[in-house]
């Protein structure tokens, strides 16, 4: 994938820098731009869960990234000195669920900032453009500035940075889409 936009928000660009945090935020854009999506030409044709398994494949193919349960942040990774745990990322991949999830992905940000269980969090959803091609009601990028930006507002001065990715190209398939919503017979 690329990653076409990031914004940051309530000094998380200094943070990462003065945490000692640079390494682990280029290892999650290479993380991120080394996972290959391509999509079929077509608007919602694509599933987005299957967007977020392969995003899930790749983290665990790198060193330390501890991957949540459900309700929690999704992967955080801790940057040590000696045995010392200085600073912590935390990443929500807001890319197969329905775009008021959002809200939650920004409370959890917020409990585990509050709780110091991490000092940064990041927030990784589809690009405008990305997201035409995936299954309804997904976040992108835009409504999710809009979101931190207008509807809930104090989510600016948490150390969130926001990172829209785009998929790398097109393809004769598309991403499989979940089956949800079995019912009996």
């Amino acid at each position: 994938m690329k990653i076409s936009k990031m914004r940051f928000y309530g000094g998380s660009r200094e943070k990462v820098c003065r945490l000692g945090l640079a390494h682990i935020f280029l290892e999650l854009q290479e993380i991120l731009i080394s996972t290959e999506v391509c999509v079929l030409n077509k608007k919602q044709a694509n599933g987005a869960g299957r967007v977020r398994e392969l995003i899930d494949e790749k983290f665990g193919q790198y060193e330390d990234w501890v991957q949540s349960k459900s309700g929690d942040i999704d992967w955080v990774k801790r940057f040590r000195y000696n045995q010392t745990i200085v600073s912590r990322i935390g990443v929500e991949i807001q890319v197969s669920g329905r775009s008021d999830l959002l809200a939650r992905d920004i409370v959890h940000i917020r409990n585990n900032l509050q709780d110091s269980h991490i000092d940064i969090g990041v927030i990784v959803v589809p690009a405008d453009q990305f997201e035409y091609f995936l299954t309804d009601r997904v976040a992108n990028f835009s409504y999710a500035v809009r979101y931190v930006e207008k509807e809930l507002r104090e989510a600016q001065s948490y150390p969130i940075i926001l990172l829209a990715i785009e998929h790398d190209g097109f393809s004769d398939e598309p991403l499989p889409k979940k089956k949800t919503n079995k019912g009996k017979g």
